[in-house]
């Protein structure tokens, strides 16, 4: 390589573009301190309106990238640089990536809906495609939950946005709502004034609205009462264990049996007969199993037989048959021969008959000759 040649070209290069290098630097700081600016108006703006912070951030990084990127294009036009195969490149490279993150992407946009339209918070209670807990996390990709027993399930937006999601945390309160069965001997009006008194007593508990009881269903072996109360979103799950336990423990001091199922046992002391079929079992009988070549010439064979004995019955229906022809031929001669014989017989007697007839005339004219 020839390094005097290479800077040579370097030191032209500078000499003939000390303007366009001049003027790269000059865009390049203004552009700096105008994005600087722009972001830090943008950030003062979108924090005095009631946007979630992560959709700000969002917003934020957003438009940085496109200033930069703008920036870029203007410094790589000036130093002489053709950018319009550039920009078809980006194009082209962002439409892979579009496509190689299909899901992704509908998961973006889907959080940006999620964000945008306050569907809930961090720290919520929801629930959601059979899955529920707390909110401990949301960006634009995915959801995170805490459940009770702290298992931390990660749902992406698009299952959330594309599925019923209940918040149970939306509201600072929260309806408990319970059902007591009891026995039917029991009291109904005791049994409510039981279960209200448990819901007062608990501090937690709001009196407006006033707690309610009231029997609901007559079931085929108890009464079924339901029973609602409301309380801070915070407390729910405190109330409801300290109202199950006082009401258990009231019904208990007061005599209400709460109804189970129960299994009836009985000691059988009849004797059992069971009728023998048969007399014994039978003894094994082996199957005669033959082998596939001596199956296959034993098909042989009895095809051949099968055969020939086809042609010996052909034969001898053919024999059969030819001889009740003959048969029939003789009978059909000999029923002839006896039509003939009685023509034959019919036609003499005629002539008798006939001679007969003219010898009576005959007589008849000699008599009349000899008068």
């Amino acid at each position: 390589m020839d390094w005097a040649k290479l800077w040579n070209d370097i030191v032209t290069y500078f000499e003939t573009n000390v303007w366009n290098i001049v003027f790269f630097f000059v865009i390049l700081l203004l552009g700096v301190i105008v994005i600087k600016i722009i972001m830090t108006v943008l950030r003062k703006v979108l924090s005095k309106t009631k946007m979630e912070r992560i959709a700000q951030q969002f917003i934020c990084t957003a438009i940085k990238f496109c200033l930069w990127l703008v920036l870029i294009l203007l410094l790589l036009s000036q130093i002489g640089i053709q950018i319009s195969g550039i920009l078809t490149a980006i194009s082209a490279l962002i439409l892979a990536v579009g496509m190689a993150l299909e899901s992704n992407m509908a998961n973006l946009a889907n959080g940006i809906v999620i964000v945008s339209n306050h569907m809930f918070k961090k720290g919520d209670y929801i629930m959601v495609d059979g899955v529920e807990g707390n909110i401990t996390d949301i960006n634009f990709l995915f959801t995170t939950l805490m459940t009770n027993d702290n298992k931390k399930i990660t749902l992406p937006n698009s299952t959330i946005v594309n599925s019923s999601v209940t918040n149970l945390g939306a509201n600072a309160k929260r309806r408990v709502d319970f059902t007591f069965s009891v026995a039917y001997e029991s009291d109904v009006e005791l049994v409510k004034k039981i279960v209200a008194e448990v819901m007062q007593s608990d501090g937690r508990v709001y009196l407006d609205p006033a707690p309610f009881c009231r029997l609901k269903t007559m079931n085929a072996s108890s009464l079924d009462f339901v029973a609602n109360c409301w309380c801070d979103n915070e407390d729910y799950w405190d109330v409801y264990y300290y109202v199950t336990e006082w009401v258990y423990n009231e019904f208990k001091r007061h005599k209400i049996s709460v109804p189970y199922n129960q299994l009836e046992v009985r000691e059988r002391k009849d004797k059992v007969s069971v009728p023998v079929i048969g007399k014994k079992l039978p003894e094994r009988v082996e199957k005669v199993r033959v082998d596939k070549k001596e199956k296959d010439v034993f098909n042989l064979i009895k095809k051949g037989l099968s055969h020939k004995d086809k042609k010996k019955d052909k034969k001898e229906k053919k024999n059969k048959k030819e001889k009740n022809l003959n048969a029939q031929n003789v009978a059909e001669v000999a029923q002839e021969k006896a039509t003939e014989d009685n023509k034959d017989k019919n036609a003499q007697t005629k002539v008798q008959n006939a001679e007969k007839s003219d010898a009576q005339e005959n007589e008849k004219k000699s008599k009349r000759k000899k008068k």
